[in-house]
């Protein structure tokens, strides 16, 4: 069964299947299939075609997925960083834009990759 290019993986439940889309999650497929009036334990693999095209049409009328939503959010990006707002720098410079600490956490993003857990002593060596 494919959704709008995305390949719904057959024995899940329908309500886990579709968060396999991107832009829909637990609650969504939840709330899509209450309004489409499909039943929640059904199996993707049990569905008709005609509930299949339900959901699909409800999907496409209502929400933004897949393609359009990552291309939405990307021009909500590149606003930010546009207009150097505060948020838009930190995308920029690759950085925690949530305000997450970045003395101890985000190690990998600032480049102070450490490879072992050492005491950071060197031993010295006996004469």
């Amino acid at each position: 069964m494919r959704i709008s290019g995305i390949n719904i993986p057959d024995n899940k439940r329908i309500e886990i299947a579709l968060t396999y889309i991107y832009g829909i999650g637990r609650s969504l497929s939840c709330f899509i299939l209450e309004k489409t009036g499909i039943d929640l334990n059904k199996r993707a693999k049990d569905l008709t075609s005609e509930e299949v095209s339900k959901i699909k049409e409800f999907v496409e009328k209502n929400y933004k997925i897949e393609g359009e939503l990552r291309q939405t959010i990307k021009q909500n990006i590149n606003l930010l960083k546009e207009i150097q707002a505060y948020r838009g720098v930190r995308h920029s410079r690759h950085l925690p834009v949530r305000g997450q600490r970045t003395k101890t956490n985000s190690r990998t993003v600032r480049g102070n990759v450490r490879k072992t857990a050492g005491s950071g002593k060197r031993k010295v060596e006996l004469k």
